[in-house]
């Protein structure tokens, strides 16, 4: 993984390529590359470490009119220029490649007994050296990669060109997202719909066990049995304006501050004068919400955390939740309760893990399937039966921010829905939840109360950025957003951060606390509070420096160990939401003052669709 474009055309596509990479940055990247059939028929192949910039620099010269090209995020083999796609063989075949093929030693194996030399370390050579065997069989280029696919285990989006047959772009997908872009005299394929702004708003999304012959007149789609197939033809609403920085010096601090209008639209049609309403989760929601009696949850990452806070939401209203790492979820057994519901949230919508946690569960008796997303193209939405959109807009910053709290109150509500059929025939909504849609209705004002403490939190994160570990400590609902905002912090500062249930610290933390290691404690006004203040005095007592962010009516005060800083009064369930906002911004900051590369944390992508 991570990024892939490939474009057929009547014109030079080079410069297509390269601004397609470009917007698929976001996602990840160690390395980039592209190759391109130039005008004599040759491949032409470029390939870099580092940024697209990088690969731009080395491209002078370069034309053709077909061409793949690939930002990569490495799975096998280490971020190196003969690590980076495309993949060559013979000098005949080009292979850009997502995903992971799980039997690449057994093909490698067979491989070097013909012949073939590798030149990378990566399980994407298998590839195109399988394709360059099949067509010096005798087979054409769209054929040889049929017969391929057949042959490889594991996950792949694919396109793949050919000095041979200069004018035929071939893609495949299984497992990995993959669609074609559609033009005037010229296609295109993408692994998000992004790439593609400049050139094609119309698409088609290959399904698994698809295979694309695409010319720059012609697309052609075929099932994994060879059957040709039909493949709806989508309008994207994708605009440049969603990439533009708007005077922010990043994406993350434009996101951060772009919760207010996120959270709004996010609200939008889903509250009624006093209630959530149903409609909004799907036209079957009603008779489906009717049924559950109990949920499971399946995320990872930031959206993972998403769901922990909503545990304490649906267990309060009296409604089992049972929350699980997608990841994990897949390799153990399960027991399936009557009634539960399977839920996915995934910020991307291609998450691989996630996704195939769903498929999973399809076989196990579950009553439906529930997706939380924010991309209504994506995989996970075509293969949920009730779904809802957080609305975050586009998220390009790879730490995750308004489609976390964009999550939570999208939970928020699913929990209401549900509460109702626990109190009685679920249509009608009592006092407490007419309160709590009051509180929804004024969550945009309150966030833009939180962000209104932007300036003590500048001066807060100067007592960060020397240091090398951070605690976070919360309690109920705020312990997750205490992982949250760990996470948050080692993701862009690179400095270690843990998070704890605050009554946990005697059972082993407390032995790391010193004053080199800064404690942040999240303290809302909750029935926790004066259990939390134990827990922070036995911080104190042990010299740590204390960080708190807690309710302004509270009596927590600074002193000469702790920096209180006060967040206005909130009601408990939208609690989670606000007091996530103040530890995205201290994030931000630690890591602007230790000039990391905020927007494109190393290592990292933004949407892990390998396993």
């Amino acid at each position: 993984m991570c990024g892939i474009v490939g474009a057929v055309a009547s014109r030079d596509v080079t410069a297509t390529l390269i601004d397609g990479l470009k917007r698929l940055e976001y996602r990840g990247y160690d390395s980039a590359g592209l190759a391109v059939v130039a005008e004599n028929n040759e491949l032409d192949l470029r390939r870099s470490v580092g940024r697209v910039a990088s690969l731009e620099s080395i491209c002078g010269g370069i034309s053709g009119q077909i061409g793949v090209a690939h930002t990569r995020w490495a799975t096998h083999g280490r971020p190196a220029e003969h690590n980076a796609h495309p993949h060559t063989s013979s000098s005949q075949v080009a292979v850009v490649h997502n995903g992971i093929i799980e039997n690449h030693n057994e093909l490698r194996l067979v491989q070097k007994e013909r012949g073939f030399v590798f030149s990378s370390e990566t399980d994407t050579e298998v590839i195109v050296h399988q394709i360059d065997w099949h067509m010096q069989q005798g087979q054409d280029l769209f054929n040889a990669v049929r017969t391929t696919v057949s042959e490889l285990h594991g996950a792949y989006g694919l396109g793949v060109v050919s000095k041979h047959e200069p004018g035929v772009l071939v893609a495949a997908r299984s497992g990995s997202p993959l669609l074609v872009g559609l033009g005037d005299g010229e296609n295109f394929i993408a692994s998000d719909m992004s790439a593609l702004i400049p050139v094609s708003q119309k698409y088609m999304v290959m399904e698994d066990g698809d295979i694309a012959k695409i010319t720059s007149t012609s697309i052609e789609i075929f099932d994994f049995q060879g059957s040709p197939v039909e493949r709806a033809v989508l309008i994207s609403t994708l605009s440049d304006e969603e990439t533009d920085l708007g005077g922010f010096a990043h994406y993350m601090k434009k996101e951060i501050h772009e919760q207010t209008r996120a959270i709004t639209e996010t609200l939008e049609g889903r509250l009624g004068a006093d209630s959530v309403l149903d409609l909004p989760f799907g036209e079957n929601a009603r008779e489906i919400f009717d049924k559950t009696k109990e949920l499971k949850i399946i995320a990872c990452g930031t959206s993972y955390n998403a769901a922990c806070v909503a545990r304490y939401w649906f267990e309060e209203f009296g409604i089992k939740c049972d929350v699980e790492i997608a990841s994990e979820y897949r390799y153990r057994k399960h027991v399936v309760n009557e009634g539960t519901l399977f839920a996915t949230i995934s910020q991307s919508g291609e998450t691989l893990d996630t996704m195939a946690a769903l498929e999973m569960a399809k076989t196990l008796g579950y009553i439906n399937t529930l997706c939380i997303c924010n991309v209504p193209e994506s995989s996970l939405v075509r293969a949920s039966d009730l779904t809802i959109f957080t609305h975050a807009g586009r998220e390009i910053g790879v730490a995750s921010t308004k489609a976390f709290t964009t999550q939570l109150v999208t939970l928020l509500m699913l929990a209401i829905c549900l509460r109702r059929r626990r109190l009685g025939d679920g249509r009608s909504a009592d006092v407490m939840e007419a309160e709590i849609v009051q509180e929804l209705r004024s969550l945009p004002q309150q966030i833009e109360n939180a962000l209104d403490l932007e300036d003590d939190i500048i001066a807060m994160s100067k007592h960060f950025a020397d240091k090398n570990h951070t605690l976070f400590l919360g309690r109920g609902a705020h312990y997750p957003i205490a992982v949250e905002g760990a996470l948050k912090l080692k993701e862009i500062s690179y400095i270690h951060a843990e998070a704890y249930a605050a009554g946990e610290l005697k059972h082993g933390p407390l032995a790391l606390i010193d004053e080199d290691m800064p404690v942040v404690a999240v303290a809302p006004n909750d029935e926790l509070q004066e259990k939390l203040k134990s827990n922070l005095e036995e911080v104190r007592a042990r010299g740590g420096k204390l960080y708190v962010f807690a309710d302004a009516n509270s009596d927590l005060e600074s002193d000469e160990s702790t920096l209180v800083l006060k967040v206005a009064p909130v009601n408990n369930y939208i609690a989670p939401v606000i007091y996530t906002i103040p530890l995205q911004l201290l994030s931000y900051h630690v890591a602007l003052l230790k000039g990391t590369d905020i927007d494109k944390p190393r290592n990292l992508a933004k949407s892990v669709t390998v396993e």
